[in-house]
Protein backbone atom coordinates (compact mmCIF):
# COMPACT_ATOMS: atom_id res chain seq x y z
CA UNK A 1 0.00 0.00 0.00
CA UNK A 2 1.38 3.44 -0.75
CA UNK A 3 1.89 5.82 1.50
CA UNK A 4 -0.88 7.99 0.02
CA UNK A 5 -3.31 5.03 0.24
CA UNK A 6 -2.52 4.91 3.78
CA UNK A 7 -3.20 8.57 4.50
CA UNK A 8 -6.00 7.39 2.78
CA UNK A 9 -7.65 4.31 3.64
CA UNK A 10 -8.85 5.94 7.39
CA UNK A 11 -10.87 8.53 5.51
CA UNK A 12 -12.56 6.85 3.38
CA UNK A 13 -13.77 4.85 6.43
CA UNK A 14 -15.03 7.50 8.20
CA UNK A 15 -17.20 8.79 5.46
CA UNK A 16 -18.23 5.15 5.00
CA UNK A 17 -19.54 5.15 8.34
CA UNK A 18 -20.76 9.01 8.59
CA UNK A 19 -22.75 7.44 5.05
CA UNK A 20 -24.22 4.87 6.91
CA UNK A 21 -25.02 7.40 9.94
CA UNK A 22 -26.79 9.67 7.36
CA UNK A 23 -29.13 7.34 5.51
CA UNK A 24 -29.76 5.98 9.50
CA UNK A 25 -30.98 9.56 9.90
CA UNK A 26 -32.96 9.97 6.54
CA UNK A 27 -35.04 6.96 6.83
CA UNK A 28 -36.33 8.64 10.38
CA UNK A 29 -37.26 11.64 8.67
CA UNK A 30 -38.64 9.86 5.78
CA UNK A 31 -40.46 7.88 8.51
CA UNK A 32 -41.99 11.32 10.45
CA UNK A 33 -42.62 12.70 6.99
CA UNK A 34 -44.94 10.09 6.51
CA UNK A 35 -46.40 10.38 9.79
CA UNK A 36 -47.00 14.41 9.03
CA UNK A 37 -48.86 13.51 5.92
CA UNK A 38 -51.16 10.65 7.55
CA UNK A 39 -52.20 12.61 10.13
CA UNK A 40 -53.13 15.72 7.83
CA UNK A 41 -55.06 13.27 5.69
CA UNK A 42 -56.90 12.67 8.91
CA UNK A 43 -57.94 16.40 9.06
CA UNK A 44 -58.53 16.87 5.34
CA UNK A 45 -55.18 19.21 5.54
CA UNK A 46 -52.90 19.97 2.74
CA UNK A 47 -50.24 17.46 2.05
CA UNK A 48 -47.79 19.82 0.33
CA UNK A 49 -47.04 23.61 1.78
CA UNK A 50 -44.52 25.54 -0.10
CA UNK A 51 -43.94 27.74 2.73
CA UNK A 52 -43.46 24.99 5.51
CA UNK A 53 -40.82 24.17 2.94
CA UNK A 54 -39.44 27.16 1.67
CA UNK A 55 -39.11 27.82 6.22
CA UNK A 56 -36.76 24.63 6.20
CA UNK A 57 -34.55 25.97 3.42
CA UNK A 58 -34.23 29.28 5.28
CA UNK A 59 -33.69 27.28 8.55
CA UNK A 60 -30.90 25.29 7.36
CA UNK A 61 -29.05 28.17 5.23
CA UNK A 62 -29.01 30.13 8.91
CA UNK A 63 -27.74 26.79 10.85
CA UNK A 64 -25.47 26.17 7.59
CA UNK A 65 -21.66 25.52 9.67
CA UNK A 66 -19.47 24.87 6.63
CA UNK A 67 -17.82 23.99 4.79
CA UNK A 68 -19.98 23.68 2.25
CA UNK A 69 -21.97 26.77 0.95
CA UNK A 70 -25.74 27.72 1.99
CA UNK A 71 -27.13 27.16 -1.98
CA UNK A 72 -25.47 23.63 -1.72
CA UNK A 73 -26.91 22.78 1.44
CA UNK A 74 -30.19 23.89 0.91
CA UNK A 75 -30.03 22.15 -2.87
CA UNK A 76 -29.40 18.64 -0.75
CA UNK A 77 -32.11 19.40 1.48
CA UNK A 78 -34.81 20.41 -1.30
CA UNK A 79 -33.99 16.62 -2.76
CA UNK A 80 -34.50 15.24 0.30
CA UNK A 81 -38.18 17.25 0.84
CA UNK A 82 -38.90 16.41 -2.39
CA UNK A 83 -37.65 12.05 -1.89
CA UNK A 84 -40.06 12.08 1.44
CA UNK A 85 -43.11 13.77 -0.58
CA UNK A 86 -42.71 11.22 -3.15
CA UNK A 87 -43.47 8.13 -0.83
CA UNK A 88 -46.76 8.97 -0.35
CA UNK A 89 -47.47 9.08 -3.97
CA UNK A 90 -46.12 11.03 -6.87
CA UNK A 91 -46.54 14.62 -6.99
CA UNK A 92 -47.72 15.48 -10.72
CA UNK A 93 -46.46 18.83 -11.93
CA UNK A 94 -47.34 20.95 -14.99
CA UNK A 95 -44.89 22.95 -16.89
CA UNK A 96 -44.65 24.63 -20.58
CA UNK A 97 -42.94 21.48 -22.73
CA UNK A 98 -41.16 19.52 -24.26
CA UNK A 99 -38.32 18.08 -22.30
CA UNK A 100 -35.23 21.05 -21.70
CA UNK A 101 -37.32 24.01 -21.25
CA UNK A 102 -36.58 25.97 -18.41
CA UNK A 103 -39.73 26.20 -17.02
CA UNK A 104 -38.78 22.26 -16.43
CA UNK A 105 -35.46 23.60 -14.76
CA UNK A 106 -37.45 25.81 -12.47
CA UNK A 107 -40.04 22.75 -11.46
CA UNK A 108 -36.52 20.89 -10.69
CA UNK A 109 -35.49 23.75 -9.20
CA UNK A 110 -38.43 24.52 -6.93
CA UNK A 111 -39.54 21.20 -6.39
CA UNK A 112 -36.68 18.66 -6.48
CA UNK A 113 -36.49 15.82 -8.70
CA UNK A 114 -39.04 13.27 -7.19
CA UNK A 115 -41.63 15.02 -8.62
CA UNK A 116 -43.98 13.08 -12.21
CA UNK A 117 -43.25 15.96 -14.45
CA UNK A 118 -45.95 16.76 -16.99
CA UNK A 119 -44.78 18.55 -19.90
CA UNK A 120 -47.65 20.55 -21.66
CA UNK A 121 -47.53 22.07 -25.40
CA UNK A 122 -49.02 25.78 -24.23
CA UNK A 123 -48.90 27.49 -21.07
CA UNK A 124 -53.03 27.37 -21.50
CA UNK A 125 -52.70 23.87 -21.15
CA UNK A 126 -50.69 23.94 -17.71
CA UNK A 127 -53.51 26.34 -16.45
CA UNK A 128 -55.94 23.21 -17.50
CA UNK A 129 -54.21 20.31 -16.10
CA UNK A 130 -54.21 22.03 -12.31
CA UNK A 131 -57.43 23.19 -12.95
CA UNK A 132 -58.87 20.02 -13.95
CA UNK A 133 -56.91 18.00 -11.52
CA UNK A 134 -54.93 16.23 -13.56
CA UNK A 135 -51.66 18.38 -11.51
CA UNK A 136 -51.40 19.25 -8.62
CA UNK A 137 -49.62 22.42 -9.22
CA UNK A 138 -47.99 24.16 -12.74
CA UNK A 139 -44.95 25.87 -13.07
CA UNK A 140 -45.45 29.12 -15.08
CA UNK A 141 -43.24 31.98 -16.61
CA UNK A 142 -44.37 35.25 -15.47
CA UNK A 143 -41.78 37.94 -16.36
CA UNK A 144 -38.31 38.45 -17.71
CA UNK A 145 -35.34 41.01 -16.23
CA UNK A 146 -34.39 42.10 -19.76
CA UNK A 147 -38.04 41.46 -21.98
CA UNK A 148 -40.89 42.25 -19.12
CA UNK A 149 -44.39 39.92 -18.37
CA UNK A 150 -44.97 37.57 -20.47
CA UNK A 151 -48.69 38.24 -21.73
CA UNK A 152 -50.18 35.20 -21.54
CA UNK A 153 -49.67 34.10 -18.42
CA UNK A 154 -50.86 37.40 -16.94
CA UNK A 155 -54.40 37.03 -19.34
CA UNK A 156 -54.33 33.33 -18.11
CA UNK A 157 -54.10 34.62 -13.92
CA UNK A 158 -56.40 37.09 -14.68
CA UNK A 159 -59.06 34.10 -15.89
CA UNK A 160 -58.36 31.22 -13.77
CA UNK A 161 -59.46 30.70 -10.10
CA UNK A 162 -56.15 29.23 -9.75
CA UNK A 163 -53.63 30.72 -6.88
CA UNK A 164 -49.84 31.59 -6.86
CA UNK A 165 -48.09 29.57 -4.28
CA UNK A 166 -44.14 30.45 -4.96
CA UNK A 167 -42.22 31.74 -6.72
CA UNK A 168 -39.19 30.76 -8.87
CA UNK A 169 -36.22 32.77 -10.40
CA UNK A 170 -33.42 31.35 -12.86
CA UNK A 171 -30.28 32.74 -14.62
CA UNK A 172 -31.30 32.16 -18.20
CA UNK A 173 -28.22 31.75 -20.64
CA UNK A 174 -29.30 31.70 -24.26
CA UNK A 175 -27.28 29.00 -26.96
CA UNK A 176 -27.46 29.03 -30.35
CA UNK A 177 -27.56 25.11 -31.47
CA UNK A 178 -28.15 23.18 -34.98
CA UNK A 179 -27.59 19.34 -36.22
CA UNK A 180 -23.86 20.31 -37.88
CA UNK A 181 -22.80 22.76 -35.29
CA UNK A 182 -22.66 25.47 -37.84
CA UNK A 183 -24.71 27.68 -39.49
CA UNK A 184 -24.21 25.99 -43.14
CA UNK A 185 -27.30 25.33 -44.82
CA UNK A 186 -29.51 27.05 -42.48
CA UNK A 187 -32.37 29.24 -43.56
CA UNK A 188 -34.25 29.76 -39.72
CA UNK A 189 -33.24 30.26 -36.58
CA UNK A 190 -36.48 29.21 -34.27
CA UNK A 191 -37.65 30.26 -30.46
CA UNK A 192 -39.74 30.95 -28.12
CA UNK A 193 -40.88 34.91 -28.97
CA UNK A 194 -39.30 36.23 -25.69
CA UNK A 195 -36.18 34.55 -26.40
CA UNK A 196 -35.91 35.83 -29.79
CA UNK A 197 -36.49 39.11 -28.16
CA UNK A 198 -33.71 38.68 -25.92
CA UNK A 199 -31.30 38.01 -28.18
CA UNK A 200 -32.37 39.68 -30.96
CA UNK A 201 -28.81 42.56 -30.90
CA UNK A 202 -26.81 39.51 -30.92
CA UNK A 203 -28.80 37.53 -34.09
CA UNK A 204 -28.88 40.84 -35.62
CA UNK A 205 -24.69 41.52 -35.57
CA UNK A 206 -23.75 37.79 -36.00
CA UNK A 207 -26.66 36.46 -38.33
CA UNK A 208 -28.56 38.75 -39.86
CA UNK A 209 -29.43 36.27 -42.57
CA UNK A 210 -31.95 34.07 -40.53
CA UNK A 211 -35.43 34.39 -40.82
CA UNK A 212 -36.61 34.36 -37.33
CA UNK A 213 -39.55 31.95 -36.12
CA UNK A 214 -41.71 32.31 -32.83
CA UNK A 215 -42.62 28.62 -31.76
CA UNK A 216 -44.06 27.60 -28.11
CA UNK A 217 -40.83 27.08 -26.66
CA UNK A 218 -37.57 26.59 -26.99
CA UNK A 219 -37.36 23.09 -26.10
CA UNK A 220 -39.68 22.76 -28.78
CA UNK A 221 -37.61 24.90 -30.91
CA UNK A 222 -34.21 22.22 -30.15
CA UNK A 223 -36.83 19.43 -31.51
CA UNK A 224 -37.59 20.96 -34.79
CA UNK A 225 -33.75 21.49 -35.19
CA UNK A 226 -32.91 17.60 -34.88
CA UNK A 227 -35.56 16.96 -37.75
CA UNK A 228 -34.62 19.50 -40.00
CA UNK A 229 -31.11 20.65 -40.67
CA UNK A 230 -32.43 24.10 -42.14
CA UNK A 231 -33.46 24.90 -38.54
CA UNK A 232 -31.12 26.46 -36.08
CA UNK A 233 -32.95 26.63 -32.45
CA UNK A 234 -32.12 29.03 -29.47
CA UNK A 235 -32.18 27.03 -25.97
CA UNK A 236 -30.87 25.86 -23.39
CA UNK A 237 -27.75 23.55 -22.98
CA UNK A 238 -30.09 20.76 -21.53
CA UNK A 239 -32.18 21.01 -24.05
CA UNK A 240 -29.31 20.46 -26.59
CA UNK A 241 -28.26 17.54 -25.07
CA UNK A 242 -31.75 16.12 -24.82
CA UNK A 243 -32.23 16.55 -29.18
CA UNK A 244 -28.50 15.20 -30.08
CA UNK A 245 -28.09 19.06 -31.11
CA UNK A 246 -24.55 20.65 -31.91
CA UNK A 247 -23.67 23.84 -30.15
CA UNK A 248 -22.66 26.52 -32.71
CA UNK A 249 -22.37 29.70 -29.62
CA UNK A 250 -23.72 29.33 -25.35
CA UNK A 251 -24.75 33.03 -24.20
CA UNK A 252 -26.03 34.95 -27.14
CA UNK A 253 -28.28 36.61 -25.02
CA UNK A 254 -27.53 40.58 -24.62
CA UNK A 255 -28.15 40.79 -20.90
CA UNK A 256 -25.43 39.11 -19.37
CA UNK A 257 -27.47 38.82 -16.60
CA UNK A 258 -30.98 37.53 -17.56
CA UNK A 259 -33.29 35.86 -15.40
CA UNK A 260 -36.81 34.49 -15.37
CA UNK A 261 -38.97 34.57 -12.51
CA UNK A 262 -41.50 31.35 -12.85
CA UNK A 263 -44.61 31.01 -10.93
CA UNK A 264 -46.21 27.66 -9.11
CA UNK A 265 -50.10 27.94 -9.63
CA UNK A 266 -52.57 25.33 -7.39
CA UNK A 267 -55.62 25.38 -5.52
CA UNK A 268 -54.51 26.16 -2.03
CA UNK A 269 -52.68 29.82 -0.61
CA UNK A 270 -49.73 29.79 1.16
CA UNK A 271 -49.88 30.47 4.97
CA UNK A 272 -47.81 33.10 5.99
CA UNK A 273 -43.44 32.93 7.03
CA UNK A 274 -42.80 36.74 7.25
CA UNK A 275 -40.75 36.71 4.18
CA UNK A 276 -44.12 36.91 1.53
CA UNK A 277 -45.09 38.92 -1.46
CA UNK A 278 -48.90 39.34 -2.81
CA UNK A 279 -50.05 39.73 -6.07
CA UNK A 280 -53.23 41.87 -7.17
CA UNK A 281 -54.77 42.40 -10.21
CA UNK A 282 -57.09 45.68 -10.20
CA UNK A 283 -58.63 47.97 -12.38
CA UNK A 284 -60.07 51.70 -11.48
CA UNK A 285 -63.08 53.92 -13.31
CA UNK A 286 -61.68 56.24 -16.16
CA UNK A 287 -61.79 59.57 -14.32
CA UNK A 288 -59.32 62.09 -12.75
CA UNK A 289 -56.80 60.80 -9.94
CA UNK A 290 -57.91 57.36 -10.47
CA UNK A 291 -54.61 55.77 -10.04
CA UNK A 292 -53.59 58.39 -7.16
CA UNK A 293 -56.11 56.89 -5.15
CA UNK A 294 -55.07 53.23 -5.99
CA UNK A 295 -51.76 54.13 -4.78
CA UNK A 296 -52.79 55.98 -1.51
CA UNK A 297 -54.09 52.83 0.69
CA UNK A 298 -50.49 51.71 -0.12
CA UNK A 299 -49.40 54.58 1.25
CA UNK A 300 -51.07 55.23 4.51
CA UNK A 301 -50.40 51.35 5.13
CA UNK A 302 -47.05 51.42 5.01
CA UNK A 303 -47.39 48.24 1.99
CA UNK A 304 -44.28 48.64 -0.16
CA UNK A 305 -44.67 47.63 -3.89
CA UNK A 306 -42.42 45.49 -5.90
CA UNK A 307 -44.13 45.44 -9.55
CA UNK A 308 -46.80 47.37 -10.76
CA UNK A 309 -47.34 47.23 -14.52
CA UNK A 310 -50.74 47.84 -16.92
CA UNK A 311 -52.16 45.86 -19.31
CA UNK A 312 -55.11 46.30 -21.60
CA UNK A 313 -58.50 44.43 -20.20
CA UNK A 314 -59.21 43.83 -23.66
CA UNK A 315 -62.73 45.44 -23.85
CA UNK A 316 -62.40 47.78 -26.51
CA UNK A 317 -63.07 50.36 -24.30
CA UNK A 318 -59.45 51.32 -23.40
CA UNK A 319 -59.59 50.06 -20.13
CA UNK A 320 -56.52 48.74 -18.08
CA UNK A 321 -55.60 46.39 -15.52
CA UNK A 322 -52.77 46.80 -13.58
CA UNK A 323 -51.11 43.84 -12.07
CA UNK A 324 -49.01 44.80 -8.52
CA UNK A 325 -47.29 42.88 -6.36
CA UNK A 326 -46.75 43.88 -2.72
CA UNK A 327 -44.78 43.02 0.28
CA UNK A 328 -46.39 41.15 2.99
CA UNK A 329 -48.98 38.46 3.43
CA UNK A 330 -52.82 39.27 3.26
CA UNK A 331 -53.24 38.19 6.74
CA UNK A 332 -50.71 40.93 8.06
CA UNK A 333 -52.48 43.62 9.39
CA UNK A 334 -51.18 46.32 7.42
CA UNK A 335 -51.45 44.50 4.24
CA UNK A 336 -54.81 43.41 4.83
CA UNK A 337 -55.86 46.76 5.73
CA UNK A 338 -54.70 48.26 2.90
CA UNK A 339 -56.47 45.40 0.66
CA UNK A 340 -59.85 46.10 2.25
CA UNK A 341 -59.68 49.82 1.73
CA UNK A 342 -58.46 49.01 -2.25
CA UNK A 343 -61.61 47.10 -2.37
CA UNK A 344 -64.04 49.67 -1.85
CA UNK A 345 -61.90 52.37 -4.26
CA UNK A 346 -61.43 49.39 -7.77
CA UNK A 347 -63.69 48.56 -10.42
CA UNK A 348 -62.31 45.28 -10.26
CA UNK A 349 -60.23 43.37 -7.47
CA UNK A 350 -58.88 40.14 -7.72
CA UNK A 351 -56.18 38.56 -5.70
CA UNK A 352 -53.42 36.09 -7.04
CA UNK A 353 -52.66 34.76 -3.67
CA UNK A 354 -49.50 35.47 -0.59
CA UNK A 355 -46.84 33.04 -1.16
CA UNK A 356 -43.21 32.97 0.25
CA UNK A 357 -40.80 35.22 -2.03
CA UNK A 358 -37.65 33.78 -4.07
CA UNK A 359 -34.60 34.76 -2.28
CA UNK A 360 -32.57 34.80 -5.60
CA UNK A 361 -34.65 37.46 -7.17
Amino acid sequence: MTSEAKRLEPLRQRIDEIDRDLLDLLAKRAQIALDVGHVKQEFGSVVYRPEREQQVLDKVATNNPGPLKSAGVQAIWREIMSACRAIEGDMKIAYLGPVGTFSEAATLQFFGHSVDLQPMPSLDQVFRSVETGQSQYGVVPIENSSEGAISRTLDLLLESSLLITGEISIPVSHTLMSKSGNLDGVTHVLAHPQALAQCQHWLTQHAPQLHREAISSNAQAALDASHNSEFAAIASITAANTYGLNIIQEGIQDDAHNRTRFVVIGNHMASKTNKDQTSLILSVKNEAGAVYKLLEPFAKHGVSMTRFESRPARKGTWEYHFYIDIEGHQEEASVSAALEALKNITAFYKCLGSYPRSSHR
